[in-house]
């Protein structure tokens, strides 16, 4: 009796399903698709959007972590030219001078002007300024172009004597300060110079930076 309530029982279904017929066996089955498919197109949309955001976010992180260690990178190639006029000043028992240049055969007299490059010279005369025929040792060319270099106290030259000293700085320490046009302070990084012609890299908020 309980098989014969069974098969009458599905023997009723599928006659349902017959009788709805093809219209609304294909409607039954394209909704089962449109739930094994996973998402709708406004999930789609969404998960795009966020996808988008994520990106933007991380571009700009990228970004910013580049323009930190290129100012940084800068800032340590004058610490290093400093030093090395300094090393030179003491070897050769004559002055040193590191001045702001574009073309590595001028100075250019402005404390606003470092971001043009660098050079290091010997001052061979010691009258404190660049001469045609003066051995220039060591150029910097143009730091990034959107970054600007600028001494403080109006320093546009750092002379090193005999005996290694920065001589006649007009404060102790002189900072040079290198900063990024990527609008984020925390980046800015400097390079303090000492009357004893020690050259230090700070980073933004040590000393005058």
């Amino acid at each position: 009796m309980l098989k014969l309530k069974r098969h009458s029982s599905r023997f009723a279904q599928r006659l349902s399903m017959h009788r709805s017929g093809p219209m609304a066996r294909g409607a039954i089955a394209a909704r089962l698709r449109a739930t094994v498919a996973g998402f709708t197109l406004v999930e789609v949309m969404i998960t795009i959007a966020i996808a988008t955001i994520v990106g933007m976010a991380a571009v700009g992180t990228f970004n910013t972590t580049i323009a930190g260690y290129r100012i940084l990178g800068e800032a340590n190639g004058l610490a290093r030219d400093l030093q090395f006029a300094r090393s030179e000043a003491t070897k050769r028992g004559q002055s040193i001078i590191v001045c702001p240049s574009t073309d590595g055969a001028s100075c250019v007299a402005s404390n606003t002007a470092w971001a043009g490059g660098w050079m290091v010279f010997f001052d061979s005369n010691s009258n404190g300024s660049f001469d045609s025929g003066e051995p220039v040792l060591r150029w910097q060319a143009q730091t990034a172009v959107t970054n600007s270099v600028t001494a403080d106290n109006n320093v546009s030259s750092i002379v090193y004597n005999r005996l290694g000293a920065a001589a006649g700085l007009p404060a102790n320490p002189v900072t040079v300060k290198f900063v990024s046009v990527v609008s984020n302070t925390t980046l800015t990084r400097c390079v303090a110079v000492s009357p004893s012609g020690r050259a230090v890299v700070q980073s933004a908020g040590t000393g005058n930076c």
